[in-house]
């Protein structure tokens, strides 16, 4: 069986809807394109498993996978929190300009003591303009913060880790073994993967949009947090189909429970950095041991060699470094940064992601050895740098009330419509039986 390794050409499966996010990148063929990869990899699954006499017709509306890129929750009768943490965002340099990533506490907390300034937005832009771009990324993530100067895509490309990255795959397929499929009675064409069980240990966003998408077409999807986890503005959007669980591998009671998990999992996503696993005692041998008959599908920030694969980074830090928030300041006519409309990375990323589960369970079906998989946000982004314009229609700005389905979601955190399905697999969208929830809401174990 070939392993997904490329986009699907656009003839191998039918685009429906209008409408394209305006940027200097073909963002809304990217949405059309990894959202219709995942679709081709599991109409291929479907036929691997005899659950239908041939694969399936492949549909893609537009403008909802477009949308699909941005918040897909729309709250009724209250509203979501902010996304971001006051100090996160871009701020002048003495040379250039650079974004602070401080969502996270222990991260804000870094910027502040290498900036050595009050957590306040204006102290922190007066204190950024005494640095070099370059030199005050260095060391935040010294400090164990993130942050990213902004580069032009040709200053990336000479870059070592921007060198290291374009050498790589899209998707880097390795240490292939042999995968012993579960039998899943309860699978068939209309959910096809009813009864895999999958292990979801991601974070913030690309890894959960890969979890959710296989949740939508029938998988168990398990998410393991460390206890008091969150992240709030995003949750309602990537826990939709999900049980979320807490654990703190650091344990030994919660690191039981979690190998009894693994023990029983098909597929496992994360998105631990390289050999971040290996802290916790579960590198690649372990992993192996306890589960030798799970698929592995994981991702990184930076890349998978390099001298920055180890480093930590986010879809709008990856824009900045690799060119992207450059091209879209000159496409605007603008002296500052300007990101994609939405984060594409993440979510392009994550439906590779998904795409290479389905890739790599469907090799195991025709009873091939099956690698783990490895993708990066850094290297989506030289795809997207890469990718040509072609989708047609009106710009978009926001969703209408149009766009939404006309059931409510009783979320964990009040009700709302959920975006109406972007895919289409036969007659058969991708729909969720669980609404999204909290983070810890669920046990840490399977469903009977």
């Amino acid at each position: 069986m070939t392993l997904l390794a490329a986009l699907p050409a656009t003839g191998a499966y039918r685009l429906t809807g209008t409408g394209r996010w305006r940027s200097a990148f073909a963002v809304t063929e990217l949405a059309n394109a990894s959202i219709a990869a995942v679709g081709l990899e599991l109409a291929r699954l479907i036929e691997a498993l005899s659950l239908a006499p041939s694969a399936p017709e492949v549909t893609v509306d537009q403008r909802l996978a477009s949308l699909w890129f941005s918040y897909s929750f729309r709250p009724t009768g209250w509203q979501l929190p902010s996304l971001w943490d006051a100090l996160a965002g871009v701020y002048e340099t003495q040379d250039g300009w650079i974004r602070l990533h401080t969502n996270l506490p222990h991260h804000r907390k870094a910027a502040l003591r290498v900036l050595g300034c009050a957590g306040e937005r204006s102290a922190v832009a007066a204190a950024v303009r005494h640095w070099q771009a370059g030199w005050l990324e260095s060391e935040i993530v010294a400090e164990g913060g993130v942050a990213a100067a902004m580069r032009s895509h040709a200053e990336w490309l000479t870059h070592p880790q921007g060198r290291a990255v374009a050498a790589e795959p899209l998707i880097h397929w390795t240490s292939p073994r042999a995968v012993r499929l579960r039998d899943r009675p309860q699978a068939t064409a209309a959910r096809p993967l009813a009864g895999l069980r999958v292990l979801d240990l991601t974070r913030v966003l690309a890894g959960p949009v890969s979890t959710r998408t296989l949740a939508g077409f029938g998988a168990d999807v398990l998410r393991i947090d460390p206890p008091g986890w969150d992240e709030p503005g995003v949750i309602t959007d990537i826990s939709l189909g999900k049980r979320m669980a807490a654990l703190d591998l650091t344990k030994g009671e919660d690191r039981l429970v979690f190998e009894t998990l693994l023990a029983d999992a098909d597929v496992l996503v994360h998105g631990y950095r390289p050999g971040a696993l290996d802290g916790l005692g579960y590198g690649a041998d372990s992993r192996r041991q306890i589960a030798p008959n799970a698929v592995e599908v994981t991702l990184d920030a930076y890349g998978w060699t390099g001298p920055w694969a180890a480093r930590r980074g986010f879809d709008s830090l990856v824009q900045m470094s690799a060119g992207i928030a450059d091209a879209g300041r000159a496409w605007v006519g603008s002296d500052k940064p300007a990101p994609l409309p939405v984060q594409a990375l993440d979510h392009a990323t994550g439906y590779l992601m998904a795409a290479a589960v389905l890739s790599a369970l469907t090799a195991a079906a025709g009873g091939a050895e099956v690698p783990s998989a490895h993708l990066s946000l850094a290297r989506t982004a030289e795809l997207l740098a890469g990718l040509p314009e072609s989708a047609e229609g009106p710009a978009l700005t926001t969703s209408a009330g149009s766009d939404y389905s006309e059931k409510i979601e009783n979320s964990g955190w009040g009700p709302g419509r959920r975006l109406a399905p972007p895919l289409w697999i036969g007659s058969k969208p991708i729909r969720w039986d669980l609404p999204a929830g909290c983070c810890g809401s669920n046990a840490a174990c399977w469903p009977e």
